[in-house]
């Protein structure tokens, strides 16, 4: 499972054998949420047992570092063609 980031108590990852589109899962505090990108930002897709004032800073966290995101996507899935995200 590589890991992107943690940050508010909550880890930022996606998992080793993804499927496009690109999306990263974040995983803490008893809950989880999925956030898929659009083509120009990270929606969310699914949400459960996460607060909301945590779900806030989740996406404010998102939002602002959706470039690593999408950098470590790209450099992880690089070398399997069936994995390729070339989204960025």
């Amino acid at each position: 499972m590589p890991e992107i980031f943690r940050a508010y108590g909550f880890v930022f990852m996606f998992f080793s054998l993804e499927h496009e589109p690109v999306h990263v899962h974040v995983i803490g505090k008893g809950g989880d949420a999925k956030f898929v990108w659009s083509g120009a930002r990270f929606d969310l897709m699914e949400c459960h047992s996460i607060k909301a004032g945590d779900l806030r800073n989740i996406k404010k966290m998102i939002d602002d570092n959706s470039d690593i995101i999408l950098r470590s996507w790209n450099q992880y899935f690089k070398g399997n063609d069936d994995n390729k995200a070339n989204m960025v």
